[in-house]
């Protein structure tokens, strides 16, 4: 095979985001600080190029919360006016239509955190947000099927908290936190598997031992990636937000450190996570989006001296590597499963959402500050 040939198989195995070991001789131009606010602003400004839902939806809700992280880390002038235009323009501050769910409440963490960087300040900013969070307290949830409590799914723990925490720490109105530390809780004693440290997607994934019940193809229990990496995630959010004096930030926090514990221990030799975490073996493929907030729940960790670094870090910086491997020449990320509620292998290097993007632009703000 003539040279020129040879160059753009070597380049495929190189950058496959499939593939095995990582190549370590040129690996660390990942962790150069330049590098990631470059790497953070192409991926930004492609996914800003190619929108994607409705501009409250929970999806862009995920998106946003990177984009944020993205501007506090490079201060791009194009990250901050898109944040402004989704808010401002599109949505004039208002959350998704449906106050009773957290989907819609998701993109109201955006919101805040602008508020809180604009020297204009303005009610209307924050208004719309405290309206429907107020009648999603007063108001008894519409409750169907699997929907028995108001935050019935674990993704709802990524969506909701933050915006409940961020308004109660901000406004300095108590109630949101302690309405959350109810609802939480209520989700967590549902969905919770105290043995595996998991959490199920929603009901239909709890073993209630009748034919209902669900299993992998290898007989275990079925732990959706990226369901977890929305919980871990917002308990990311969260951990930001509450004081060390809160006198429920314990819970929340040994919640995120037994999930880490339990989540380190699934890390696949190529550094990303399966679709399934207890079956990889059928959902071959790493999956982005799970990995993404996984990487960014373990480099915040790190960070903050709440995770071991000697444990944490490489898993951190292995999944960080093929992350990146994962992200074309055109700063779109691939490998994202599709939306869903459950393991799927339904994805490609060509499959791509908005919060996939998301969960990079967070893994990157954390990644960078590594010392």
């Amino acid at each position: 095979m003539k040279i020129k040939n040879l160059l753009p198989v070597l380049l495929l195995m190189l950058f496959s985001c499939s593939g095995n070991k990582s190549q370590k001789k040129g690996d660390d131009m990942f962790f150069d600080g330049k590098y990631i606010k470059q790497v953070m602003n192409k991926v930004a400004e492609w996914q800003i190029a190619h929108p994607k839902h409705k501009q409250y939806d929970w999806t862009n809700g995920a998106f946003y919360a990177g984009m944020f992280a993205a501007w506090e880390t490079t201060k791009s002038q194009k990250i901050y006016d898109a944040m402004m235009a989704m808010a401002c323009d599109s949505n004039k501050w208002q959350p998704g239509p449906r106050w009773y769910h957290a989907d819609d409440h998701a993109i109201c963490q955006t919101y805040m955190d602008l508020y809180r960087t604009e020297k204009n300040k303005k009610p209307e900013m924050l208004q719309p947000t405290i309206d429907t969070l107020m009648k999603f307290i007063s108001e008894p949830y519409p409750v169907k099927g699997i929907a028995t409590i108001k935050w019935w799914w674990c993704d709802a723990l990524f969506m909701a908290p933050p915006v409940f925490v961020k308004f109660g720490i901000t406004t300095g109105d108590n109630r949101f936190l302690e309405y959350n530390d109810i609802y939480y809780k209520e989700c967590y004693d549902l969905l919770y598997n105290k043995e595996e440290q998991l959490f199920a997607r929603d009901l239909n994934y709890v073993i209630k031992g009748d034919s209902t019940d669900r299993y992998e193809a290898n007989g275990k229990l079925i732990f959706w990636s990226r369901g977890n990496g929305w919980v871990l995630g917002g308990l990311v959010r969260l951990l930001e937000e509450l004081p060390q004096s809160y006198p429920n930030r314990p819970f929340y926090e040994n919640l995120y450190k037994e999930m880490c514990a339990r989540i380190v221990e699934l890390q696949q030799e190529d550094g990303l996570w399966r679709a399934s975490l207890l079956d990889p073996g059928s959902y071959p493929g790493g999956e982005v989006s799970g990995s993404g907030f996984f990487c960014y729940a373990f480099a915040w960790g790190v960070n903050k001296g709440l995770l071991e670094a000697e444990k944490y870090r490489p898993a951190a910086e292995k999944a960080w590597i093929s992350l990146n491997k994962c992200v074309n020449e055109e700063g779109r990320i691939g490998w994202v499963q599709p939306i869903g509620a459950d393991p799927r292998r339904n994805f490609s290097a060509d499959s791509w959402e908005v919060y996939g993007t998301g969960a990079f632009l967070l893994a990157g703000s954390e990644i960078v500050k590594l010392k």
